[in-house]
């Protein structure tokens, strides 16, 4: 009972120290977007698992806060001469690399792999950018779900 006229009190008072006419409006508090990690690991060989989490990203961009890191053999479609690939209904490897950066999704290329691969930072196309761990963490303020292909 006490509880309840406590509540009641701290309404009355609310409402008495509110000056008349002034109208309040809710505070909005922004939640953080959540972030989506996808990791590419295959290259030309493998169309479809190339295409598919870049259509993925396209699909979440929008409300989401998009990573996409290439390593092993993925770091091969990211140079500057790389072939382009099309496979059924995804957009192409191009396209989708190109509209990916112009929503301002970062996406990396894994410095190690790159090594292995013979690939220079200047020979990635342009806004691909050499892979940095910190990178992996501060994209997103929101929680983060990894998705591996």
């Amino acid at each position: 009972m006490k509880k309840a006229a406590v509540v009641l009190m701290g309404f009355v008072f609310m409402f008495a120290c509110q000056q008349p006419g002034v109208q309040t409006e809710p505070i909005e508090i922004e939640t953080p977007r959540d972030g989506v990690f996808i990791h590419i690991t295959h290259d030309h060989n493998n169309p479809h698992r190339v295409l598919m989490p870049l259509q993925m990203a396209l699909m979440m961009v929008d409300d989401k806060d998009v990573l996409i890191y290439l390593d092993i053999d993925a770091v091969n479609l990211v140079i500057k001469d790389a072939e382009d690939i099309a496979y059924a209904h995804f957009t192409p490897l191009k396209e989708a690399l190109a509209d990916l950066l112009e929503k301002g999704v970062g996406i990396y290329a894994c410095p190690g792999c790159m090594k292995v691969a013979g690939i220079e930072e200047g020979h990635l196309m342009e806004g691909i950018q050499v892979a940095q761990k910190d990178r992996f963490f501060d994209f997103t303020d929101g929680k983060i779900i990894s998705l591996t292909y």
